[in-house]
């Protein structure tokens, strides 16, 4: 298990208290945990522990192959009558194979009590300084790849840096700082010793309260905990920190070279090298898969594919301890409703007919690959329960000669990883098939929507947007009905059946008991009533020209939609498109709480608290209809998107928001995200169940749902942009043999009205050594997890308690790396396991993002929606919102076929001869520097020069240049490769937009509080020691 650590020896004094909530002498742990959705009482888990998942008994090849013999062996997945063991695709690490015994415990030079005086301990340190960036050493089975070695470049450090500078290599002597800083192996894990000496017990989810006041925690080396200044030494910590270099004794300092720390898209390359444009088949259990942003393609093989299910490690720690000594999270990420290449198999379908799908009889777990079939194929036993099973006589099959069934490769249940069920009338309401679902369109026509353009932006789409219904795969046309609604401070509904001449206008003035005042008409057939529908959509900007009508009512306006679909029994959708805050006298009347004192006090959580009462109920409503609401915002001010949000994010809906919309400006990336929401793959009415093998089970669930037990994750509508992350715990041991297994089975409604059960099964290792666990840990989902569990435990604690948390989970889970896994070294070292060497960066960004960061320049509403935004998303999605792309284009005549090769989100690689193309999967940032070469600029904007590009510039022209065309074609294939519609926008150098742009280059220093990355590697390297000793 030769593994690569990352090292480097930041220049602390001695350990800190404080930093990330640690009372400084780790004593009693806290006595309650603050946050509401947090699990059990302190004693039960520490933060990082999220359960366990369990490998698969058995699984499978895809139906198209024949069976090969590689397919009989021990490592292949099957349905045999007899167990068996697949050896985890990751070979286990024995104390053998690095020909030392492991070390009784870590180095004693850093304990407190013989430590030098913090100056000269720091100055020993400096001195012994050495880095050669982090080499290349062998990897183990599906590792993310490990970064080129740089060559060390040093030089001097800016004037205004953030910590002590380190010295360069010429000053280093053999007793300083331990070994160089290259790449290290890690050691054979020892045993799994105990907790860290008086670590304090975390609540269930991660997020206990910290104990007691601890002074100022945050990031010390810069300007205070997220904003306020820290001058001089800070209360709470034993040691003050050096003020700088002038400080310090010894010879002149230099900077540690960015270069030498782990590099996100150095990573991302190397497994684009190593794993991009081969084919994953997934017939072993707890296999890692290729990064997200890997291009790959997945043959299915008895386990789903990565793009439905991805886990935080794909190897299980056998018991509860385990769990809670290392805390990282034990989590999967499902998307049910994925989107697939084309040059893969979409999901097969599978009719039992009036039977309807085999399960087993006690835990109701559905036929899979990890089912054993016995007694000659009459019996099969369960993967999840080990209950024995009668085979149904109509699907009784014999069994070959190594005990698997002869129909396997036939049939997508034995031999798939995912796959359909046709559900019987058992499985729709009232026992009823049911009808095919409603989209309506909700338009306020208040005074701002007429004026911008909007509304007749709008009818003008529709007209042709809605000849692009989603329809049953092999439909000649979308049985999708659809309904129009306007309103204001009262409603208009519109008759628009096919037989009439004109369409007709029902008012509803009663905005307090609201209903619906036509039933036959409302909801019709596009293609049937599309002549009336047109002429509706002509009369309606006309209609309202004149309005003097500010205010809208919105509540009223949900309550309408959910009643027009339980009138003509289907569930459906509701566009809204809406501009202001509602504040009519009706129900779900709104009042301004945006109070920018609540910033960085312990009431900020107030502001993302949605408005307790008549959403509430609106979103219980919504639910038990199968009703999903889209929310379109178009705000000049604030309309608290923490309340009207929440109904969206509860109903499995999106929110979507242009301030101070104007159409020639934000017209077409409007127009762009409404196509995208119209025509996407999805079902409705759904829920989902997540069944484990015994020894583990799911105990938390974040997304956009709704949960009225523990067990059933109700989702009125799931599309294929939405996830749901789901968290495991244990509940016994887990045995290493069967792994452990997981089954994901979605229950929804087709937009053609059929009933399905859509299956994922997943299984993976587990193992009684950390190592392991370790070397299967995927960063990107681990950071889709932790962002959810912090955005959700935001509005019960402070936000600086959640910052602190994250930041000791952190620490926590890399010290526990060191401690038990690495081989020893001097303690003055960071060592990262390979598999998670860029997670700090990560992590860093997420400390950093709108929603963790109060600032009076970042709005409540914009904070607000990036917390709804990313508790729905997905792994890729997640991972490059805390990682954007940056993206050189200055050569853009060089450029192939692909997109340019991405460089570090860093101002250090911006050049002021430079074009940089920055996304993040929301937003597209295209950043020019001052000396751009006059040719380029000619060739994209049809100016001579950067200074005649004007500030207001909001779209780059397409020109007949060659290089305006390959500009045009990269930013197009940018856009496909993303859900989310992304808005461009030109930044000059140094113009007022730029420091939009420098928002978003996360290895920097924060401009609204946040540490660079340099510094949070040295905080969390400071933490690590002060666990570790």
């Amino acid at each position: 298990m030769s593994q690569q650590g990352y090292v480097a020896t930041p220049p602390y004094s001695q350990a800190q208290a404080g930093m990330g909530g640690y009372p400084s002498g780790f004593g009693a742990p806290p006595s309650q945990p603050l946050y509401g959705h947090y699990g059990p009482p302190p004693q039960s888990y520490p933060s990082g522990q999220l359960g366990a998942l369990k490998s698969p008994a058995s699984s499978a090849s895809a139906l198209p192959p024949s069976p090969s013999p590689a397919q009989f062996s021990p490592n292949g997945l099957q349905n045999g009558a007899h167990s068996q063991r697949f050896p985890p695709p990751i070979s286990t690490p024995s104390v053998s194979q690095y020909g030392q015994p492991p070390p009784a415990m870590f180095p004693t030079s850093a304990s407190p009590a013989q430590a030098p005086h913090p100056t000269q301990q720091l100055t020993n340190q400096l001195s012994g300084m050495q880095i050669s960036g982090y080499g290349h050493t062998p990897l183990q089975g599906p590792q993310s790849p490990s970064s080129s070695a740089v060559p060390p470049a040093f030089h001097p450090p800016p004037p205004a840096m953030g910590h002590p500078p380190l010295m360069s290599p010429g000053a280093s002597s053999p007793m300083g700082a331990g070994p160089n800083m290259g790449a290290m192996t890690t050691a054979p894990p020892m045993g799994a010793p105990g907790p860290f000496p008086g670590q304090p017990h975390l609540g269930g989810g991660g997020f206990p309260q910290p104990p007691g006041p601890a002074g100022p925690q945050g990031f010390p080396t810069q300007q205070g905990a997220y904003g306020g200044q820290m001058a001089g030494p800070q209360p709470g910590f034993p040691g003050t920190f050096p003020g700088g270099a002038s400080q310090m004794a010894g010879p002149p300092q230099k900077k540690l070279d960015p270069d030498s720390i782990p590099s996100t898209t150095q990573v991302i390359e190397d497994d684009q090298t190593k794993r991009g444009g081969q084919v994953y088949t997934t017939n072993l259990r707890g296999q890692v898969p290729p990064l997200v942003t890997t291009d790959f393609v997945v043959q299915d093989q008895g386990n789903a594919s990565p793009r439905y299910m991805r886990c935080t490690t794909y190897s299980f720690p056998c018991t509860a301890d385990q769990a809670k000594q290392c805390q990282v999270p034990l989590a999967t990420i499902i998307k049910p409703f994925a989107t697939i290449p084309k040059n893969e198999t979409p999901l097969y379908l599978v009719n039992h007919g009036e039977t309807g799908p085999i399960r087993c009889n006690r835990c109701k777990a559905y036929m899979c690959p990890f089912m054993q079939f016995i007694e000659g194929g009459r019996r099969y036993q369960c993967g999840f329960c080990s209950c024995v099973n009668e085979v149904p006589a109509f699907y009784f099959q014999h069994l070959d000669h190594i005990g698997r069934r002869v129909d396997f490769y036939e049939r997508p249940e034995l031999s798939l990883g995912s796959y359909e069920f046709t559900a019987t009338v058992e499985y729709c309401k009232n026992k009823k098939p049911p009808n095919p679902p409603a989209f309506i369109f909700m338009i306020d026509v208040s005074y701002t929507n007429i004026k911008s353009g909007l509304v007749k932006l709008v009818c003008e789409e529709l007209k042709t947007l809605l000849n692009q219904l989603p329809r049953e795969e092999g439909a000649e046309s979308s049985s999708v009905k659809v309904g129009f609604v306007t309103y204001n401070k009262i409603l208009h509904f519109y008759n628009v059946k096919s037989a009439l001449a004109q369409p007709q206008m029902m008012v509803v003035s009663d905005v307090v008991e609201m209903f619906v005042p036509l039933l036959d008409g409302l909801l019709v057939n596009f293609q049937e009533s599309q002549s009336v529908i047109n002429n509706l959509l002509d009369q309606i900007p006309d209609m309202f020209a004149d309005t003097n009508e500010s205010e809208t009512v919105l509540a009223p306006v949900i309550q309408a939609g959910v009643e027009a679909l339980k009138a003509a029994e289907c569930s459906g959708k509701l566009f809204i498109f809406h501009s202001s805050m509602p504040t009519v006298e009706a129900p779900g009347k709104l009042k301004n709480r945006d109070d920018k004192k609540l910033l960085n006090t312990d009431k900020e959580k107030t502001l993302f608290q949605p408005q307790k009462g008549v959403y509430e109920q609106l979103v219980q409503d919504c639910v038990s209809s199968g009703c999903c609401v889209d929310l379109f915002l178009f705000p000049s001010q604030y309309v608290d998107v923490a309340t009207m949000g929440s109904v969206s994010l509860h109903t499995g809906g999106s929110v979507y928001k242009y301030s101070n919309f104007q159409v020639p400006v934000d017209g077409d990336n409007f127009l762009r995200d409404l196509r995208g929401d119209v025509e996407k793959p999805i079902g409705f009415d759904s829920i989902m169940r997540v069944r484990t093998s015994t020894g583990f089970r799911a105990t938390d669930f974040f997304g956009a749902i709704h949960m009225n037990n523990t067990t059933d994750v109700e989702m009125a509508a799931v599309d294929s942009d939405k996830a749901v992350t789901v968290e495991f715990k244990h509940d016994d041991v887990l045995a290493e043999d069967t792994g452990a297994l997981i089954q994901c089975a979605l229950l929804y409604t087709t937009v053609g009205g059929q009933r399905r059960l859509r299956i994922h099964n997943l299984g993976v290792n587990c193992s009684s050594q950390l190592a392991d666990l370790y070397k299967s840990c995927e960063t990107d989902a681990l950071i889709n997890f932790l962002a959810k569990s912090a955005y959700r435990a935001m509005v019960n604690q402070p936000l600086k308690t959640v910052r602190d948390i994250l930041v000791k989970q952190t620490a926590h889970m890399l010290a526990c790396y060191r401690k038990n896994c690495a081989n020893p070294s001097a303690v003055s070292q960071l060592i990262l396991p390979d598999a998670m060497k860029v997670f700090p960066v990560y992590m860093n960004s997420l400390l950093k993002s709108p929603a963790l960061v109060g600032s009076v320049e970042l709005s409540t509403d914009d904070r607000a929606l990036h917390r709804l935004m990313v508790t729905t998303m997905g792994v890729e999605d997640t991972q490059v919102l805390f990682y954007p792309r940056l993206i050189p284009l200055h050569n853009i005549e060089a450029v192939g076929e692909g997109l340019p090769v991405a460089v570090r989100c860093s101002e250090e690689r911006l050049s002021e001869g430079g074009l940089f193309l920055l996304e993040n999967g929301r937003l597209l940032l295209l950043w020019l520097g001052e000396a751009c070469p006059p040719e380029l600029i000619q060739s994209l904007f049809n100016v001579p020069s950067f200074a005649h590009i004007g500030s207001e510039v909001s779209s780059l022209p397409e020109l007949d240049s060659p290089q305006s065309k390959k500009l045009q074609s990269i930013i197009k294939r940018v856009r496909e490769q993303r859900s989310h519609s992304m808005k461009l926008l030109i930044v000059k150098q140094k113009d007022r937009l730029e420091t939009l742009f420098r928002q978003h280059l996360v290895e920097d220093k924060g401009l609204h509080g946040g540490a660079s990355y340099m510094d949070f590697l040295c905080n969390v390297h400071r933490e690590i020691r002060q666990l570790l000793t």
